[in-house]
């Protein structure tokens, strides 16, 4: 049994409440260790920790910054396996696709955030006759960062990298549900030395850990990816207290599939934009739009495609693993269920999966696929954060721009067109922070990355984060 604990001040403790919870291989669908059921004593201990080491940290040169930064790079890359099956069995995704997207991200997220405190400008403007202004931008002092259960280590990373690099101090909380990269991140830190308090991970429920590091006067931003209903909440906390924050929410991302597209290129592309990670990731295409000249085409090869999909435990060769636990399971077969209700066709999928042989008891849900469902009934307006797609036909792009901005959310777009007009038309008329055209999940780290709406405030990425995790100042200076 593994015993996560909290890292504070660089020292490894239990919750002061001595509590803990338990965790669960969602493959498994049994207990594999615990973890600290830390409360508000906890997050003050690392907060008062953070504020100590503040001042020194804040004014270390760029290049020790970087060489720091840098040393936790390298240490996850040399324990490369061990943070692999480690999120493959706390998440419940295959360990291929740990190994070739959740680690090296984070890894990158580190290294990049590293070079871009480096190479984050400074600003001048000379005002004719009268003299010089120049633009400082200063760390904050503590923020905290909270990060979700889909990608636990890659957007924990992508959260504590550029405001270590900006200079702040870090109280940070990952998902409970996945906190065991983290950890082993905490267990790096010690390993290079990583100075004490400058980085504080606590573990625990949000409601009690995440409510008390928003709530904190002396944490001076929030940065968190999660779910919209959370994400209001600590929205109108921060704004009471004039608070800086960034959130990264929900997503119902619409697929716009073109009838003169690379039809193969899209298959592949599309097949992998619906279902990789179980679909729990909030840049999935879950709202498939087909023009209708090609719907019965496009839908004949997508479910043989589907059908095609491997299920089954996480650490084999499978298209598809565990979803995150029990009650996401539940939820997205009650959506599922729901789709019926309203009308709709399943196409394939629809049911838990059940392996054979240890995993029959996880987590599983088959892919699966929707038809027949009006764009604005539920189903095409919530976000199930699952292996569920729906398949809505249309004729012209008008039509299919109004369909696809209907939803509350504005996180991210795929369009498919070999027409290059249409494809700038297209990408400036939809209501999404992201627009990738005949791709998906490219991602360029020095772009900005957020949502529209209901997804999100603000942008992260590149100088974007930079930006938010400091406070700028103007200075004049008179001939």
């Amino acid at each position: 049994m593994i015993a996560i604990q909290n890292y504070i001040n660089g020292q490894f403790q239990a919750a002061r409440s001595r509590s803990t919870l338990e965790l669960k291989n969602p493959s498994l669908g049994s207990v594999y260790g615990s973890l600290p059921d830390s409360d508000v004593e906890d997050v003050l201990e690392a907060i008062q920790a953070a504020k100590a080491a503040f001042p020194s940290w804040k004014v270390l040169s760029f290049e020790q910054r970087f060489d720091l930064l840098l040393k936790l790079a390298n240490g996850i890359e040399a324990r490369m396996q061990e943070f692999v099956e480690a999120e493959s069995m706390d998440n419940g995704k295959p360990q291929w696709l740990a190994a070739q997207s959740d680690i090296p991200r984070a890894i990158s997220n580190l290294k990049f955030f590293a070079s871009a405190q480096m190479n984050f400008p400074s600003e001048s403007h000379h005002t004719p006759g009268q003299g010089l202004n120049y633009t400082l931008r200063q760390p904050i002092g503590v923020v905290g960062c909270i990060s979700p259960w889909n990608l636990p280590l890659y957007l924990f990373t992508w959260k504590i990298a550029p405001a270590l690099a900006a200079g702040n101090t870090v109280v940070a909380k990952p998902s409970e549900i996945t906190p065991y990269t983290a950890f082993l991140l905490s267990t790096v830190c010690e390993e290079v030395g990583f100075p004490k308090g400058v980085l504080n991970i606590v573990h625990g429920l949000g409601g009690k850990v995440g409510q008390a590091i928003v709530e904190s006067k002396d944490v001076k931003a929030i940065a968190f990816t999660g779910g919209t209903v959370t994400g209001r909440a600590i929205n109108i906390e921060c704004a009471k207290q004039f608070k800086k924050v960034s959130l990264e929410l929900g997503g119902k991302n619409p697929n716009i599939i073109f009838d003169d597209c690379d039809f193969e290129d899209m298959m592949a592309t599309t097949v992998r934009s619906s279902f990789t990670n179980q679909g729990q990731i909030c840049l999935c295409g879950s709202r498939i739009f087909i023009q209708k000249i090609i719907y019965d085409k496009f839908k004949t090869e997508f479910i043989q495609r589907i059908q095609k999909l491997t299920v089954g435990n996480p650490a084999t060769e499978v298209n598809i693993g565990a979803v995150v636990s029990e009650d996401h399971m539940h939820k997205i077969l009650g959506y599922i269920e729901l789709a019926k209700e309203e009308g709709g066709k399943i196409l394939t999928g629809g049911k838990r999966f059940v392996p054979k042989g240890e995993c029959e008891n996880g987590y599983f849900v088959e892919p699966t696929v929707i038809e027949g469902l009006g764009h604005l009934c539920r189903l095409n307006q919530e976000e199930i954060f699952g292996p569920v797609v729906t398949l809505i036909p249309f004729e012209t792009e008008d039509e299919v721009v109004s369909m696809a901005n209907s939803t509350p959310y504005g996180l991210a777009c795929t369009i498919w067109t070999e027409n290059g007009k249409k494809a700038h038309r297209v990408a400036e008329r939809i209501d999404s922070g992201i627009v990738w055209v005949n791709t998906w999940m490219v991602r360029d780290l020095r772009t900005p990355f957020g949502g529209m709406k209901e997804s999100g405030i603000g942008r992260e990425g590149g100088f974007e984060a930079m930006r938010f995790f400091t406070e700028t100042k103007n200075v004049f200076i008179k001939y």
